[in-house]
C-alpha cells in the first residue's frame, strides 16, 4: 500500500479492516472498522501520529517503506488499537521518540513494554515543532481511557481526535463520502464508546470550538474535511435534549410479554411518541445503544424466569446502565406465572440510569382486558411526563425513528 495524501505534508497511512465484525470480543462492527495512523512531514521532522492493530502491523510498515526517518511517534491512546505496532515502528526507526500524556506513559510500558528511554510525556498545551510545522497537544481525559490527548495542527489546521469523532467503518477513502452513513455509524460507535463520558466530552468539545479546524481525523473511519456535521451530531448527543422516544427492549416466551409490547406500541404511538421496540432474542445490541443516545424513556419488557428476568434482558439493562444514556424516564412490564421479584430484580441494575420510575405493569398469564387498560393508563402517564418535561423535545418528528 501507499500513503493516501490529505494535505501537504499529511498523509493517512492506516489499515482498514473489511471483515472485521466483532470488536473486544462485545461490539458488532456490521461494516467493519479501520485503524488510522497519519504521517506529519514538516521540513525538519517527521511525526507518526497512532500506529495500527498489531493484526496489521505489515500494512502499516508497507506504508513506511520509503520514510527514511521518523523522529516522533504520538501516541494519542494507549489501547492496543491504536498503539499496537509502536513497538515495530520502533525498531524500523531507532531513533524515534513515543510522545505521549503522563498518563498515557506508564501505560504503553505495562501493555506493550516499551522502553522507559523511549517515552517522552509532554504537557497539556505543549507545541513540538517540526519545522515549518508545530503539533499541539491537547489533554483529553476519558474519551475514553484517562490517558487521551488529541493533536492540532496549526498551520493546516487539522485536528487530530483519536477516537472522538470516530465511526467503525471500513472504507476505500480518505475522507468520507455518505454524510448520512458516517452519521449513522459516528452515532453507532458514540453509543457503545463515548456515551458514558458525555459530560466529559461536553467539556473537551467546548474547549476545542474556538480552534480554527477545515479537517477533524478520528483514529476510525472516514476523516472529516466537512466539520460541520459531525460536530453538530455530537452536540446534539452529548446535550441534555431528548426526544419524545421510547424504547423498548424485551424478550417474550409464550407470547405474553410480547402481547404487552405490542399494545404499549399502539397506544403510545396513538398518544404521538415514537416506540424503538428490541426483542433481544434477535436484535443487534449495538442498535439497542443507538437508539439509547436521544431516547427520553426506557421501558423494560420481560417474562418471568426462575423468578427473576429473562436473561438477555438482563444483558440488555446491564448494558444500558453501563453506557449511562440521558434517559429521563423508566418503567417495567412483564407477566409471571406464580410469583417473583423481576421488578425488584432489573431497578437494582439501573443505579447508574438517572431516570423518575413510573408505576410498572406486571400480570399474571395471558393479559386481560384489564391488563390492556393498564397498559393505556401507562403509555398515558409516558405521553403525559414527556410533555411536561422541559428536555423533552416533543414539537416534531423523530430523526430517523420508526415503529
Amino acid at each position: 500500500m501507499k500513503p493516501k495524501k490529505m494535505k501537504d505534508g499529511v498523509f493517512w497511512v492506516g489499515a482498514v479492516d473489511w471483515d472485521r465484525r466483532l470488536f473486544d470480543s462485545l461490539i458488532p462492527l456490521p461494516y467493519g472498522t479501520s485503524y488510522n495512523a497519519y504521517l506529519v512531514v514538516g521540513s525538519e521532522k517527521t511525526a507518526l501520529l497512532d500506529t495500527v492493530e498489531p493484526s496489521k502491523t505489515d500494512v502499516l510498515l508497507s506504508q513506511l517503506e520509503e520514510v527514511e526517518s521518523i523522529d516522533y511517534i504520538v501516541s494519542h491512546h494507549a489501547e492496543q488499537d491504536h498503539s499496537g505496532a509502536i513497538p515495530a515502528v520502533l525498531d524500523k526507526y531507532p531513533g524515534a521518540v513515543v510522545l505521549a500524556s503522563t498518563k498515557a506513559k506508564a501505560l504503553l510500558m505495562d501493555h506493550l513494554r516499551i522502553p522507559e528511554a523511549r517515552v517522552r510525556t509532554v504537557a497539556d498545551g505543549e507545541k513540538v515543532p517540526l519545522g515549518d510545522r508545530t503539533l499541539e497537544f491537547i489533554y483529553a481525559p476519558w474519551v475514553h481511557w484517562p490517558e487521551t490527548m488529541f493533536t492540532y495542527l496549526a498551520e493546516l489546521r487539522v485536528l487530530f481526535t483519536c477516537d472522538l469523532f470516530g465511526s467503525h467503518l471500513a472504507a476505500s477513502g480518505v475522507f468520507y463520502q455518505d454524510a448520512w452513513k458516517v452519521r449513522e455509524e459516528a452515532k453507532r460507535y458514540y453509543s457503545e464508546v463515548m456515551m458514558p463520558f458525555r459530560a466529559m466530552i461536553a467539556k473537551h468539545m467546548d474547549r476545542i470550538a474556538g480552534l480554527d479546524m477545515d479537517v477533524i481525523a478520528p483514529s476510525h473511519g472516514p476523516a472529516h474535511d466537512s466539520t460541520a456535521m459531525i460536530l453538530d451530531a455530537h452536540r446534539e448527543w452529548v446535550s441534555e435534549k431528548v426526544k419524545n422516544k421510547v424504547v423498548v427492549p424485551f424478550a417474550s416466551m409464550h407470547g405474553s410479554t410480547e402481547k404487552m409490547v405490542d399494545a404499549l406500541t399502539e397506544e403510545l404511538s396513538q398518544r404521538g411518541v415514537v416506540v424503538e421496540r428490541f426483542n433481544m432474542a434477535v436484535s443487534d445490541m449495538g442498535e439497542l445503544a443507538m437508539s439509547l443516545v436521544d431516547a427520553a424513556t426506557i421501558v423494560i419488557g420481560s417474562p418471568t424466569v426462575l423468578l427473576g428476568a429473562h436473561p438477555l434482558v438482563v444483558s440488555a439493562v446491564f448494558m444500558a446502565n453501563s453506557l449511562k444514556p440521558k434517559l429521563k424516564f423508566a418503567s417495567i412490564i412483564g407477566s409471571y406465572g406464580w410469583g417473583g421479584r423481576m421488578v425488584e430484580q432489573i431497578t437494582g441494575l439501573m443505579g447508574n440510569l438517572k431516570v423518575e420510575m413510573i408505576e410498572p405493569v406486571m400480570i399474571k398469564g395471558k393479559p386481560t382486558e384489564d391488563d390492556f387498560a393498564a397498559i393505556a393508563g401507562l403509555a398515558g402517564e409516558i405521553a403525559a411526563r414527556h410533555e411536561k418535561s422541559a428536555d423533552v423535545l416533543t414539537g416534531g418528528p423523530v430523526e430517523g425513528a420508526g415503529v
